[in-house]
């Protein structure tokens, strides 16, 4: 009545496969991961500079849209980013 050394085997079998399988999946996926985190951390300091940039422009008329590319530009290129930005919306 106790547990066969077949079905011990097998669970000893399927334990180390999922930890196999784990390993892979983690070793796949830590770097896209990492960067979609960087991504989104990057996104919301430019959506938060964004918004400085508006509170402060509106004493002077002036004030950036807040899409998901100047989010994204300001994210990525930081104060550059948003001083470039300002530019190209006083030349265009």
């Amino acid at each position: 009545m106790g547990i066969e050394i077949e079905v011990l085997i097998a669970y000893g079998f399927a334990l180390v496969l999922l930890y196999i399988t784990g390993y892979i999946l983690y070793k796949l996926f830590s770097k896209p991961l990492k960067w979609l985190g960087v991504l989104l951390f990057n996104g919301i300091l430019g959506g938060i500079m964004l918004f400085l940039i508006n509170m402060v422009g509106g004493y002077f008329d002036f004030y950036m849209a807040v899409n998901p590319i100047t989010v994204l530009v300001a994210g990525f290129l930081g104060v550059p980013g948003i001083v470039l930005m300002i530019i190209l919306k006083n030349i265009l």
